[in-house]
């Protein structure tokens, strides 16, 4: 039962996964919830993702779940450990869209797409009363108002409390271009790109040949750390998840030391020793391009990368000892703007343990603006949702406070 004689209101800035989220914790919890969108449209970032396949979360242990958000562990664990993952997964099926846990741990709608889902929750919360406003621009606070630009002209609104979901800085044709960081320009950390392509001191014709090209199952090691997947070749350079692992320590390797160079394994599975044996096997008359085609089955772009890091006259140890460990120096990142995600936000000592910001009382904020930052894997979705309803308690907490005289 509601302790509010009336509904309170609430205002929502942002209508992706987080603010939605928040939308559908407050709705059903009393409060007259109006959610402002500047796109025409909502969750359009969630339904990019969805494109490959929607990755909601992760099926691993939660203390090695949590260890994927690095230094912004201790921050958010009280919001995972009160959404986890499993919780997560079982809301998805409550909106009809049963998961499953892939063969890495990655858990996925059985449909691998976002729209069904995101129908199924958008009729939810029209149920509970949640208005959606698109077209709505946030551009900051006028007294106790806040204020929005649309198509008509300039509105305002006076809620009891509002809760910012405004996303990072990445992909701004979706929504998310960071522009509300001007607005609380004190509070917020500045953004840099997460989870994103790096550009190697190849030269540029290297990269033309071979744009499009993929490097499969390839091994990844910087800083005592090895991740494994596949590396796509663009006219920028390269991306893919076993880089996009080791973003955070790369990004701040190149920006202290203006490059970082990472090794990379050509055959993971293949012990150095038995390589060497798969090369003196073959007949020293082939060519070299031919030997490791037969060798090590390495298509062009593999080839043409052993070859460049090694002498002319390279031994069989040293062509293997390369394979398995050939150096790229990567120069700087891809544009923020291409970044699956961004690091940056508002700061942890900006916002108290509810999520409110401390130098807006009533105001929350949650989801990708705040400053953290996780591998893809299903760990960012899982952050969002987590600090969604966290941030959405802190709100009901504050209105109920006022309620009984507390605040």
């Amino acid at each position: 039962m509601s302790r509010f004689p009336l509904p309170p209101s609430v205002a929502i800035i942002g209508a992706g996964p987080a603010g939605l989220f928040a939308a559908e914790y407050l709705s059903a919890h009393g409060c007259r919830v109006d959610v402002f969108e500047q796109m025409p449209s909502v969750g359009r970032k969630l339904l990019m993702a969805g494109r490959s396949g929607l990755n909601l979360t992760h099926s691993e242990p939660l203390d090695l779940f949590l260890a994927r958000y690095g230094s912004a562990q201790s921050w958010l664990s009280t919001a995972i450990h009160a959404f986890p993952p499993d919780q997560l997964r079982k809301w998805a099926e409550g909106l009809g869209q049963p998961c499953f846990s892939g063969s890495s741990g990655r858990v996925f709608p059985r449909s691998m797409k976002a729209s069904p889902l995101l129908r199924a929750w958008l009729a939810r919360l029209a149920k509970q009363g949640v208005i959606l406003r698109t077209r709505h621009r946030f551009t900051g606070w006028d007294g106790k108002h806040i204020r929005f630009e649309t198509p008509e002209g300039t509105v305002a609104s006076t809620p009891d409390a509002v809760l910012l979901a405004m996303g990072g800085a990445s992909w701004s044709r979706l929504g998310s271009d960071g522009k509300w960081a001007d607005l609380l320009a004190a509070e917020t950390a500045p953004f840099a790109p997460a989870n994103c392509g790096f550009t190697p001191d190849w030269p540029d014709d290297f990269l033309r040949r071979h744009e499009g090209n993929i490097l499969h199952s390839v091994g990844l090691f910087f800083e005592n750390e090895t991740t494994r997947g596949d590396l796509t070749l663009t006219a920028r350079g390269l991306e893919g998840s076993a880089l996009y692992a080791l973003s955070a320590r790369l990004r701040e390797a190149i920006a202290r030391d203006r490059s970082a160079t990472i090794l990379l394994d050509l055959r993971p599975t293949l012990p150095e020793d038995a390589a060497l044996k798969r090369l003196q096997a073959q007949r020293p008359r082939e060519s070299l391009s031919n030997r490791l085609r037969k060798a090590f089955a390495l298509d062009s772009t593999a080839r043409e990368l052993l070859r460049n890091a090694t002498p002319k006259d390279a031994t069989p140890h040293q062509l293997t000892h390369t394979l398995k460990a050939l150096p790229i120096t990567l120069t700087g990142t891809d544009t923020l703007d291409r970044a699956i995600s961004t690091a940056g936000g508002l700061r942890q000592d900006a916002l108290d343990e509810h999520f409110m910001i401390r130098s807006r009382p009533g105001v929350f904020a949650a989801g990708e603006m705040l400053d953290w930052e996780a591998p893809t894997g299903g760990y960012l979705l899982q952050g969002c949702f987590s600090t969604g309803l966290a941030a959405a308690k802190g709100v009901l907490g504050w209105l109920e406070s006022s309620v009984s005289g507390i605040r």
